[in-house]
């Protein structure tokens, strides 16, 4: 006879490699506090609805918090023959409380014994990552506060497109983690709904009471469909793509603070707390972790595509390709946790050097829109200045001078309708200023992006 807890038509014992090969607890024994926490619910709802006797589920209870304790203190051993975090906690309390603990599984599977632990783990863990998010835009709003007034040269094709003011790009990133945020917020609405109830696909005859464990779980809903509720993993999806694209833009973040620190750019020096050296050249200051966060992005969408892979061809309800739901999502969690910890440590510390980024604007020719703009403003038709600038530039380049270099007799010769202020506006920390447009990088702008952000952290 097979020894299995669900052995009792089988007559040999399945082979040692077919139980290495299908067993999950190596992983999902992350799972064991929300195993146990479903499984407290679920035995107080068969004492509520008296479908087990009041001393039957005191035993069990009691079992359950015990074992709990003992898992918290690290007493426990699971063991690869029973498969998954739920057969090993079956059969650990079994061995604490007797024969009473196989009544625990009344009115429930496996199936939707997972499901409720998969979406109590992310319940559990998505507030976490909220937070953090938040915490990462306060400093970006702090240090974007420090330098509204700061120059850098804004980008386009990773080449010099307009002066903008380093707050004002802080707060792009600001912007960007705040749609993260929100993604997260609304993928807590898919995953604060209780599974626990479906029993494997097609619910219970015991009269169960579905809403009870899930006021006791702290869930607001309860699946409406019992096929949906085990095999849906719609909630692991939201979370690996909310994830991806919030690794993608801390990616991006990332790729910039390594080009920034370089010596060839020189606009940021990170605190030696988050840097590190060479074993063979003494002056290297290597920025290991901003690459690493960049490294692990593609780890993060491997993870997603995993899942989104294993899921493509699921028949309804459950199947075994679902154990693969759960590796990527602990990965993913436990990457993005520390890594937005890093991050906020990282900028915070972080020096800018102000003078290098301006001074990067005043030897290049990203005031040549200035111009442009000026001439367009006395009249002469935009395509019209922009060609005749772009003629100034290019006499310029030839010459190895700027715009502001060439004498106003020079600048006549390409129009008459260049006079002396034009110098002014072709200042960068002018060019910076005298952009008003909403959500536009002149000053008063950025501080308005800064004020509107306080107010929606506080909210």
């Amino acid at each position: 006879m097979n020894s299995k807890l669900w052995g009792g038509r089988f007559q040999g014992t399945t082979n040692d490699l077919f139980d290495r090969f299908g067993a999950s607890i190596y992983f999902d024994q992350e799972l064991a506090n929300e195993d146990i926490e479903g499984s407290l619910a679920h035995v107080k709802m068969l004492q509520h609805t008296k479908i087990l006797p009041a001393a039957d589920c005191k035993k069990i209870i009691q079992g359950l918090e015990s074992l709990q304790k003992d898992i918290q203190n690290g007493k426990v051993k699971f063991d690869y023959h029973y498969e998954d975090i739920h057969m090993n906690i079956e059969e650990l309390l079994t061995k604490k409380i007797g024969p009473v603990a196989g009544k625990l599984h009344t009115a429930r599977s496996r199936n939707d014994q997972v499901a409720v632990d998969f979406h109590l783990y992310l319940k559990h863990r998505l507030p976490k990552t909220i937070d953090l998010i938040t915490g990462l835009q306060k400093v970006f709003v702090k240090l974007a506060e420090k330098n509204v007034h700061t120059i850098m040269p804004g980008y386009t094709h990773l080449q010099h497109a307009q002066p903008i003011s380093y707050g004002h790009y802080l707060m792009a990133y600001y912007q960007m983690l705040q749609r993260d945020k929100e993604r997260f917020q609304f993928n807590m609405k898919h995953t604060d709904i209780s599974p626990l109830g479906a029993a494997a696909l097609a619910g219970t005859t015991f009269k169960t009471d579905p809403k009870f464990t899930a006021r006791e779980l702290g869930f607001k809903q309860v699946y409406a469909n019992s096929l949906d509720a085990v095999s849906d993993r719609d909630f692991a999806l939201e979370f690996l793509s909310n994830a991806s694209i919030l690794m993608m833009h801390l990616s991006r973040l990332c790729e910039e603070i390594s080009m920034w620190e370089s010596y060839e750019f020189n606009y940021i020096e990170l605190s030696d707390q988050y840097t590190t050296g060479s074993s063979i050249m003494p002056q290297k200051k290597n920025p290991d972790m901003a690459e690493l966060v960049r490294g692990k992005t593609g780890r993060m969408y491997g993870h997603l595509m995993g899942l989104l892979s294993t899921m493509k061809s699921l028949p309804l309800a459950y199947n075994k390709d679902l154990q693969e739901d759960k590796e990527g999502v602990f990965d993913t969690v436990h990457n993005i946790i520390p890594i937005l910890k890093i991050l906020s440590g990282m900028l915070s510390t972080v020096k800018v050097h102000k003078q290098r980024m301006k001074e990067t604007t005043e030897k290049d020719y990203s005031n040549a829109t200035e111009l442009a703009d000026y001439l367009a403003s006395k009249g002469m038709p935009f395509r019209q200045a922009h060609e005749t600038v772009g003629q100034l530039v290019a006499k310029g380049i030839k010459e190895h001078r700027f715009l502001q270099d060439m004498g106003l007799d020079e600048l006549k010769q390409a129009s008459n309708l260049i006079d002396d202020d034009a110098y002014h506006v072709l200042k960068s920390e002018v060019a910076v200023e005298r952009r008003h447009s909403l959500g536009g990088t002149g000053f008063d702008q950025v501080a308005m992006q800064i004020k509107n952000a306080k107010k929606q952290l506080k909210e």
